[in-house]
């Protein structure tokens, strides 16, 4: 039984992850800020499914909390505590503002979960990953990550790119890198952000239960950009011919 460390674990697609991975025997390692919601996530979890479930406070903004998670990611395993497997790193948030004239720290926070953190943690894994020869790292973006649309889609762009080339280098090893690259999803993403996405088509949405299980489907095949949904797929396509100043002519995308 392998286990998982998912960050952002505690709502949206990093709770499906969990419940998906318990599902299919996975032993746990949950990260998120909010200790009294890991906590009932856990509670459930083990009542349901069976598997050890451990919580692992954390907010990834925070230099000694992203060390902590790095640590438990580093670490060999002992009689008490397996090794993790696999990381998938989800935390993320949507800025919601304008970068001139926005809050700094909001943006430098954003920074810290969605590239410097998901950076200090694949690192850890990877290390540990190569030495025992086996494990897999995925790491959530976006489609915005081949947009323009502003810092929150070149946080996504970093993941993307650095993850494809992680996966470059961990050819060989036993160890997999994928980015996963959903497009607009339903989960608590958008309301936490106060953004209103009433006038986006149905059409435009995906579930979390498909992204997550598409997303682990590639992982265990070894696919290395893992975007969900035919349509999303050809809009990926798409946006990667057209000129880039038509692609910034389309405006932000969340």
């Amino acid at each position: 039984m392998a286990t998982a460390l998912i960050t952002g674990a505690s709502a949206g697609l990093g709770l499906e992850f969990a419940w998906q991975l318990a599902t299919a025997r996975h032993d746990l390692v949950l990260v998120a800020r909010d200790e009294e919601r890991l906590e009932q996530v856990a509670g459930q979890i083990r009542a349901a499914a069976g598997v050890r479930v451990q919580v692992l406070p954390a907010d990834l903004s925070v230099a000694d909390d992203v060390a902590r998670v790095a640590e438990r990611l580093a670490s060999p395993g002992d009689e008490d505590e397996r090794p993790v497997g696999l990381l998938v790193n989800n935390a993320g948030f949507a800025t919601h503002q304008r970068f001139v004239g926005g809050d700094l720290d909001v943006e430098v926070r954003a920074l810290d979960v969605m590239v410097k953190a998901v950076m200090v943690l694949s690192h850890a894994a990877a290390g540990q990953m190569t030495a025992r020869g086996r494990g897999a790292i995925l790491n959530v973006a976006s489609v915005a990550a081949l947009t323009a649309g502003g810092t929150y889609a070149a946080a996504k762009a970093w993941v993307r790119s650095f993850t494809e080339g992680l996966a470059v280098e961990l050819r060989g090893t036993g160890v997999s890198a994928t980015v996963l690259c959903p497009g607009f999803t339903h989960t608590e993403f958008h309301d936490r952000a106060n953004l209103d996405m009433s006038g986006l088509p149905d059409v435009a949405w995906l579930h979390a239960d498909r992204v997550v299980a598409t997303a682990l489907a590639d992982v265990r095949r070894g696919v290395v950009i893992s975007t969900p949904s035919t349509r999303y797929r050809t809009a990926s396509a798409l946006l990667r011919v057209l000129p880039r100043s038509a692609v910034r002519a389309i405006g932000h995308y969340r």
